[in-house]
C-alpha cells in the first residue's frame, strides 16, 4: 500500500477537524460534500474504512507520533 506523505495527512486532519468544528455535517450541501470528500480521502490514504480509524492511523504516521502508545485503541 502506498503511504501518504505526513504533510498531506496533517493537512487532511486539519481540514476534517475544521469542518467538524464548523458542524459541516449539518450545513450546506457543499459543506457536507467537502467533509465527506476529506473523510473519504483520509480513509483511502490510511487504508481504513471509517473516519475515526483513519484519524487514528493518520496521527500515528505524523512526525513525533508515539506508535508504541496504543491508549487510543483501548475500549
Amino acid at each position: 500500500m502506498l503511504l501518504a506523505h505526513p504533510v498531506v495527512l496533517n493537512n487532511l486532519i486539519e481540514q476534517y477537524e475544521t469542518l467538524r468544528a464548523l458542524h459541516a455535517e449539518s450545513g450546506t450541501p457543499e459543506a457536507r460534500q467537502r467533509m465527506e470528500d476529506v473523510a473519504y480521502t483520509l480513509c483511502v490514504s490510511t487504508g481504513t474504512r471509517d473516519i475515526e480509524s483513519a484519524l487514528v492511523a493518520a496521527r500515528h504516521r505524523l512526525p513525533g507520533a508515539r506508535t508504541e502508545d496504543d491508549s487510543l485503541l483501548t475500549t
